[in-house]
Parts: C-alpha cells; sequence; structure tokens
C-alpha cells in the first residue's frame, strides 16, 4: 500500500488518507460507466493481469467494487478519486481521458507490484488508504518528442513507451519520423522512401566529433500497419500521436532516394546516400512545384494514418547556402516577389500550412518557422530557448514549450568523467524539475497561448533502449510533473519533497523493467569508458 504523498506527478488536493483501508481482491468487481470503455479495458488487461485480480463486472451499487464514471461537471481530464471504507473505489472524470488518468493514480496507491508484467502471486488482498484525491492537469499539451530517425526504435519499443507516457499523465507523442539519417514511415507512392532512405551504411559513435564508427548498416521502418497499431494503441491510453515530416532540411535521406528533390543545379544530388554522421546538413529540398506536390503526396498518406489535429513539418536548421547558389531557387524568389532565402523558407512552410489548413489539421514546427513571417494559424514549438516562444506567443501564435536549455533529455545528466556520452548541457534532475513552461514575461492573454509543453530526446548518442531510458530517466518523471501538477514557482519548488517521492516512484521504474540513471551515478555497465566516456574538446551540443 503506498501513501498518496508518494504520487507522481503530484495530485492537486487529497482529503484524508484515513487509518481505514479500501481492500481489493479477487472478488472486487468493475462497473464502468458510458464513455469509460477504454479505461476499463486497461484495468482488467494491465492492473487487474498485475495483480492477480479477474476484475469481473457486477453492478454499480456493490459493496467493495471499482466503479467507473464521467461527470461533465469537471474538467475534460480532471477526476475525482474516492477510496472510502465499505463502498469501495469511485473514479469519476471529466471525460474519458480524466477516468483514464484516474486509473494511473489508483495504479501508483497500489504499490510496485501493479507495475508488473506478471503478478507476483495470483491474487490476494491488496489496500489503499481510505482518501479522496482530485486532480487535474496544468497543461492539455504534455508531451514527449521521440526520434526514431537517427536510431530506429522498434514498433515494440514504441509501445512501451506509449505505456510509460501513460504512466506518468503524458498525452502527447511527437514523432520524429524523418531526418538526414533515416527515413522510418512507408509512403506507399514514393516506395524508394523506404527501400533506400531507411537504410544507412554505418553509424558515426558518440558525438559527432567523435573518431570512432560503427560500421553495420542501421536502419528499419513502419508499415502503414505498424502506424496504425501505433495510433491505436496510443488512443486506447488517451495520448495523441502528433507525426513529423521535417521539411524543407534535414532530408538527405529523401534526397538520397529521389535526388530530383534536391537543388540539382549546384549539387550532384545523385551521389548523396543517407547521412550517416550528426550535426546540420547542407542538402535541403529544392523550392520547385515538382517538390511541393511529392510532399503533398507525403502528406496525404500521413493524415490518413494520423488522426490528429497537429502535423509537425519541423523546418528547423535549414540552411539556405544551396538557395543562394541555386538559379532554379534565386528566379522563384524574383518570381515570387520575395526579400530573400528566409522569405522563400516562409513561403515554403506557408504553403503547407494552407494545404493543412484546408484538410481540417493545424502546422506546427520549429521555432525557425518564425523567420520570414509565419502563417496565423500555425503552431510554434519553441526549441532555442524560450525567445521564439515569446515571439509567437505575442504574435498570436500557439506556442508548445522545449527549450533545448531545459528539456532536451539527450544532453547528459551529470558533469562526471563517467556520464555516458556526455553531451549538451548538464541538467540535472533538480534543473528539469525547475523547469518553467511559461516565460514571466507573457501577459495572462499571450500566456493563453501556451499550449504545454514536452521534453524533446534526440537519439544521436541513443543506440537502443537501455540508452534511452538511461538519458530519459528519471528525468521524464520530474517533467511530468511539472507539465501536470500546479507547482509554484521553480526558485520555491519542493525539490527535497520530489526526490522523497522518488524514492517509491524508483520501484515503480524497476517494476516495470526501466534502466534508468540511478540517483548515485551510472552503474558499471552503464558507463563507457575512453573517449566516449569524456567530453571532446571543443565539441558543441548537439541540436
Amino acid at each position: 500500500m503506498t501513501s498518496p504523498t508518494e504520487l507522481i506527478p503530484a495530485p492537486g488536493a487529497i482529503e484524508g488518507p484515513m487509518r481505514r483501508a479500501v481492500p481489493l481482491t479477487p472478488g472486487t468487481t468493475l462497473w464502468a460507466g458510458p464513455g469509460t470503455e477504454t479505461t476499463e479495458r486497461w484495468l482488467r488487461s494491465t492492473l487487474g493481469a498485475a495483480l492477480g485480480l479477474p476484475l469481473r463486472p457486477g453492478p454499480d451499487d456493490a459493496p467493495d467494487s471499482l466503479r467507473l464514471r464521467i461527470d461533465g461537471t469537471l474538467a475534460p481530464e480532471a477526476y475525482r478519486l474516492a477510496a472510502v471504507a465499505d463502498r469501495g473505489v469511485e473514479i469519476t472524470g471529466g471525460s474519458a481521458a480524466g477516468v483514464f488518468w484516474g486509473a494511473q493514480t489508483l495504479r501508483q496507491l497500489l504499490g510496485p507490484d501493479a507495475f508488473r508484467a506478471a503478478p507476483v502471486r495470483q491474487g490476494g488482498t491488496r489496500e489503499i488508504p481510505h482518501q479522496i484525491i482530485e486532480d487535474a492537469p496544468r497543461f492539455r499539451w504534455r508531451g514527449l518528442m521521440l526520434d526514431v530517425a537517427r536510431h530506429f526504435m522498434p514498433k515494440d519499443g514504441v509501445l512501451r513507451y506509449l505505456d510509460l507516457m501513460a504512466a506518468h499523465k503524458l498525452n502527447v507523442l511527437h514523432f520524429h519520423l524523418t531526418d538526414d539519417q533515416g527515413w522510418r514511415i512507408e509512403i506507399k507512392r514514393y516506395p524508394r522512401l523506404t527501400e533506400v532512405g531507411s537504410w544507412r551504411a554505418r553509424t558515426k559513435f558518440g558525438h559527432r566529433a567523435s573518431p570512432l564508427w560503427d560500421d553495420r548498416p542501421h536502419g528499419g521502418y513502419y508499415t502503414h500497419d505498424d502506424i496504425r497499431e501505433i495510433v491505436a494503441y496510443a488512443a486506447e491510453r488517451h495520448i495523441d500521436v502528433v507525426p513529423e515530416i521535417d521539411v524543407p532540411g534535414h532530408s538527405q535521406a529523401a534526397i538520397a532516394a529521389y535526388p530530383e528533390l534536391g537543388n540539382c543545379d549546384v549539387v550532384d544530388t545523385a551521389s548523396l546516400t543517407v547521412w550517416d554522421t550528426w550535426g546540420i546538413n547542407p542538402n535541403v529540398l529544392a523550392p520547385t512545384d515538382n517538390t511541393l506536390r511529392f510532399y503533398e503526396g507525403v502528406f496525404e498518406e500521413v493524415l490518413e494514418l494520423f488522426p490528429s489535429r497537429f502535423v509537425h513539418v519541423g523546418g528547423d536548421e535549414c540552411p539556405k547556402d544551396q538557395w543562394r547558389r541555386s538559379p532554379a531557387a534565386q528566379a522563384r524568389v524574383e518570381e515570387l516577389g520575395l526579400a530573400g532565402e528566409d522569405e522563400l523558407q516562409s513561403w515554403f512552410i506557408g504553403h503547407f500550412d494552407d494545404w493543412l489548413s484546408a484538410r481540417g489539421r493545424r502546422l506546427i514546427g520549429w521555432d525557425e518557422i518564425l523567420e520570414g513571417g509565419l502563417a496565423k494559424g500555425a503552431a510554434v514549438s519553441s526549441w532555442r530557448g524560450y525567445q521564439g516562444g515569446i515571439a509567437a506567443a505575442r504574435a498570436g501564435h500557439d506556442v508548445v514549450m522545449c527549450p533545448e536549455q531545459q528539456v532536451y533529455l539527450d544532453h547528459r545528466q551529470d558533469a562526471g568523467a563517467d556520464e555516458p556520452v556526455p553531451i549538451g548541457y548538464v541538467r540535472t534532475l533538480e534543473d528539469v524539475y525547475r523547469f518553467e513552461p511559461v516565460p514571466p514575461e507573457l501577459t495572462p492573454e499571450e500566456a493563453g497561448h501556451v499550449l504545454g509543453t514536452q521534453a524533446n530526446v534526440w537519439t544521436e548518442v541513443m543506440e537502443n533502449q537501455q540508452r534511452v531510458d538511461y538519458q530519459v530517466f528519471p528525468r521524464l518523471a520530474a517533467f511530468a510533473e511539472v507539465a501536470w501538477s500546479s507547482l509554484p514557482a521553480p526558485a520555491v519548488r519542493d525539490f527535497a519533497d520530489f526526490e522523497r517521492r522518488m524514492t517509491a516512484h524508483y520501484r515503480r521504474l524497476d517494476a516495470l523493467g526501466v534502466a534508468y540513471r540511478p540517483p548515485a551515478g551510472p552503474l558499471p555497465w552503464q558507463r563507457r569508458p575512453g573517449v566516449l566516456g569524456r567530453p571532446i574538446d571543443g565539441a558543441p551540443p548537439l541540436r
């Protein structure tokens, strides 16, 4: 039995707990009101399976039962969990999502055994304290950006991360599917995108300044059926999957597959291969009608697979040198009456903003899309600090705050020499916990444009699941509390209390099989010796 004061994210209000306890036994029944079917299925397949409890259907007035219902007077993702002796447990949500988040809290109250894949023992009685918890999220966008382009994550790994997100009440998976180093989504009308673009011959090992290479081919991609399964699995957990197809930069994998997409008049694009190292790539899409029609075809298939309202188009780190040298690009600048290459990128992004808007979707891109002007309906992912988000909000654009200085989880967690692949800034668990998504410079009206926040996981130095786990956890738990809970100002947040609650949460992560970074530092098998185990002089942060 877990105390409600050990919950992560911290709930809004707790009445109790009292000494009396509410039991869950093999005889406990489950009643699910209209609209709560996703939580009903999850409770039986995940929570019930972990604890050896069948949770058979029963009436809504049975004593010691578990009951789910929706109450439209609550905020959409809010919930109320009432555990009352002799009356059982009732989870009420303002929507189906609210009920599901309440079930995640119930799972934490039942202790680490509730997080195991199989029961330690069949059945038995589990107890939670007599209490009432009322809770609601601070932000509607509580996201994790997962880069599967630099290092491919098989479908089962993505499904696992959706489960980990759900356990932390995160509700947006920003799915980074394409980049210079790989194209990860099947597009049936353009088969070479995966035949050629999904594999690279070798991979830079560690930081881009490292002299080491992994000479094995690396790649993989998701079929349409894989994507449908991922999207459906996420929807069962009330997680929205936002796809990212990067344009006009970060596109060498696409150009390697279809050389006519590149600036053929200044570069021998037919000789390009999928990029095998990291950094900002000079090979960008040509601003031609052919390129626009090609990517319209890509996005048509993407929209068929992803129902999310938002579609991410990247738009970051697009060097303009090839456009400056390209007669075709300069002719397009003159034809459109543009002031230069920044406005040419703005025109490129604006085309897809109009195209997506006409199909009932909204474009979102990295904060570089502000350069040269931005279409009114577009939203911005602010990654280069707060300034892009501030400028966007003041201009009336919606914003997702994800500044690299605070919530890039590929950055190292400690300055120690034994930290594996120590790239970027040192960002500790406490640093992430003190992150504030809403800049104080914004007025209340401007702050209303902050949809929420997300943590970004770029995988240049994360070649397998264990490396991803190590970089992401435990910092994702701190981020989840920032995104969900109404915390005080960063300087006065009670990090000592958060660390105390993490003591219980580490046991949950252990039960889930998460290879997190321990508080005392990396375990021997998590360290890397030699050139990869220390910062490289003069090496700038990745992204």
